[in-house]
């Protein structure tokens, strides 16, 4: 069992905070601000990679900084949105509903020790390489998005994540052809596995499970001695999860205004 304590989540929150950083696209108009023990991040108005993270870990965050923050999202015609810790300060969540912010989504926080965890055979699954960020970014956004026409945008969220510095993408196929897709970065010995997303067509063929052990013989190999993961409560996502091996530390609320 995991103590799910302040020092885990700023430990896997830090984490997050530098992949959303690393993640903002080379192209023109993204920003971040570090602000509130966190980051904030701007990768185009309706990007889902555009919001708040790790803000309120290290204690109170002042109004001015809520307020910069604010001004950072609002002057670039975006919406504010944190993804916040339970942990964060309580005080955070007080002023955030005081300024009018409602909750918008909820994200269970897992984790895995990898300690004694063997590296296991994944036939399926292979690293993408340098010239794959398109078709990569395809299969990810088909996943996501359940359609196989992609605007420039939804495909740009795709080259964004393959192209984050330091960050690993893999590959699952079926008969040879790209059906799935995942992503994992590692910092400091915690593995983070993220952007998991599978084909409608090929969902219920063990392919995210694959995908799952792939990243986890990545980080064994690393010398990591914990893995995360972020999925939606009650998902298939988080039962493939929890299949491995992994547990729910805790719960994060995603706060729009």
């Amino acid at each position: 069992m995991i103590f799910a304590d302040l020092a885990l989540a700023r430990r896997i929150e830090r984490a997050a905070s530098l992949d959303a950083k690393a993640c903002a696209p080379p192209h023109s108009g993204s920003a971040t601000l570090d602000a509130g023990g966190g980051v904030a991040v701007f990768a185009g108005a309706e990007s889902p990679l555009t919001h708040a993270v790790g803000v309120g870990l290290d204690g109170p965050v002042r109004e001015a900084e809520l307020s910069g923050i604010e001004a950072f999202f609002r002057s670039r015609g975006a919406p504010v949105s944190f993804e916040l810790s339970p942990l964060a300060d309580p005080g955070l969540f007080q002023a955030l509903g005081d300024r009018g912010y409602r909750i918008t989504e909820f994200n269970n926080v897992m984790v895995k020790r990898l300690a004694g965890l063997e590296i296991v055979f994944t036939p399926r699954v292979r690293r993408a390489v340098g010239g794959e960020d398109d078709a990569w970014a395809h299969v990810l956004g088909e996943g996501f998005f359940e359609k196989s026409e992609l605007s420039h945008e939804e495909m740009d969220i795709g080259r964004d994540l393959f192209r984050m510095p330091g960050g690993m993408c893999y590959l699952a196929s079926v008969d040879g052809q790209a059906a799935a897709g995942a992503a994992l970065s590692v910092r400091d010995g915690l593995a983070t596995l993220c952007a998991d997303g599978t084909i409608a067509r090929f969902r219920r063929f063990g392919l995210q499970r694959e995908l799952i052990t792939a990243r986890l013989n990545e980080a064994v190999a690393q010398a990591c001695d914990l893995a995360t993961a972020s999925t939606l409560p009650g998902s298939q996502s988080q039962r493939n999860y929890e299949r491995m091996g992994f547990e729910v530390a805790y719960t994060k609320v995603t706060m729009a205004g």
